[in-house]
């Protein structure tokens, strides 16, 4: 099963470190706030559980979306694949 995070996240730090925690888990960047890859149940779950505890009470949007197989196929990439690791850089 596939799964998809996207996020909206104002906070550069927060978003920075949802971020990580997505690739850490097994997720690769397609986009600036999304990450697609093949996890574990185990995983996801972890997953989702630390991005809730990163997010606390902090103005943001987090999206998880299971996909599955025979539905990933039929994904389309239009344009150029650019994908820049912006967000992990923290200016302070």
């Amino acid at each position: 099963m596939h799964t998809l995070v996207i996020y909206d996240i104002s906070n550069d730090q927060i978003r920075s470190m949802v971020a990580r925690a997505c690739k850490e888990a097994g997720l690769a960047r397609i986009q600036k706030s999304a990450f697609l890859g093949v996890i574990d149940t185990q995983r996801r779950k972890h997953l989702k559980k630390r991005v809730i505890r990163i997010l606390g009470r902090n103005r943001g949007n987090i999206q998880f979306f299971l996909i599955c197989e025979n539905d990933i196929r039929f994904r389309e990439i239009i344009g150029d694949v650019v994908i820049g690791d912006d967000e992990d850089i923290m200016v302070l």
